[in-house]
């Protein structure tokens, strides 16, 4: 970790997602629109226009040009041009027509999918909140307003827009909306929550910095100056993950940056800390997903 980095600004810089557009585009008239039930962390800008958010649960919110919404979990919810929960449910699915900036009617949206690569990054994004909303007039997101304004001018191509650049510019909007609620947000859970505690903010910089040591519960909990059951209990309250968890993502996204680095399976086993090949395989494939070695060939290096 850069000596200059507070724990909480390296988890944010760990987070590694791939975003991926699903449309763009116009509703008019009656129309309601949702992701619920695809199991997907999902972003909408409103270029144009205005309407509502429904959460299940919440009171209805009214979005305005220049709001961005990053949805993370997958609950019911819905977007619509209705204020009312009642009207948006009975309005008809929309079907989005061409985007048109300078229609006097119509509400444009960017939206599209986040994809987050198993290990670390789920814990930090299971720290963040379910929503998290862009407000156009907020002076704190001063620089997220200069992306928010090149992805207008994209979508005003009169060529249309590049999906890859709206892709990577929704990417970019997002990981800075991340960092101003890493550094304002009152009240944060998950590993974001546990960077904040001097004690645990310590013992999460050694952990970072050696992944690959012996870490016992017990040398964890000293590095706290607590019991060991008094820090199980209270890391767990804080992080919502146990020790080990954490450590095992730690460790496996630093074999992820090994592996792409071109180091063998065997060599990478050993600097994150397992004794055989076999074990490391066997954790790597149930965090990643796939073996280290698949995992390398992805990245277009040999086994």
């Amino acid at each position: 970790m850069n000596s200059s980095m507070s724990p909480i600004e390296w988890l944010l810089e760990s987070l590694e997602l791939d975003a991926s557009l699903f449309h763009v585009g116009r509703y008019c008239g009656g129309w309601h629109a949702s992701t619920h039930g695809l199991a997907r962390a999902s972003f909408h800008l409103l270029v144009q226009g205005s309407c509502w958010l429904h959460v299940d649960g919440q009171e209805p919110q009214h979005l305005a040009a220049g709001d961005a919404l990053f949805i993370l979990r997958d609950v019911p919810y819905r977007l619509s041009g209705e204020a009312s929960v009642a009207a948006a449910c009975a309005a008809p699915r929309g079907q989005m027509q061409a985007l048109e900036l300078g229609a006097e009617e119509g509400v444009g949206l960017v939206c599209g999918f986040f994809h987050f690569h198993p290990g670390l990054s789920e814990l930090i994004v299971d720290s963040l909140p379910t929503c998290l909303l862009l407000r156009a007039g907020d002076p704190a997101l001063a620089a997220a307003r200069s992306l928010f304004e090149l992805i207008l001018a994209e979508c005003a191509r009169t060529q249309g827009p590049s999906t890859g650049v709206l892709e990577r510019l929704s990417q970019l909007l997002f990981l800075y909306v991340l960092r101003q609620h890493g550094e304002t947000a009152g009240e944060l859970r998950g590993l974001l929550s546990l960077a904040r505690q001097p004690a645990f903010a310590g013992l999460l910089e050694r952990l970072i910095a050696a992944p690959a040591e012996d870490w016992s519960l017990e040398r964890m909990a000293a590095c706290t100056g607590l019991s060991r059951a008094a820090f199980a209990k209270r890391f767990h309250e804080l992080a919502g993950q146990t020790p080990g968890q954490v450590l095992l993502g730690l460790r496996m996204r630093e074999a992820c940056r090994l592996l792409k680095d071109g180091q063998a399976v065997a060599e990478v086993a050993e600097a994150v800390g397992y004794q055989s090949v076999a074990a490391f395989t066997r954790a790597f494939d149930k965090v990643i997903g796939v073996p280290p070695g698949a995992y390398r060939r992805s990245h277009g290096l040999g086994s």
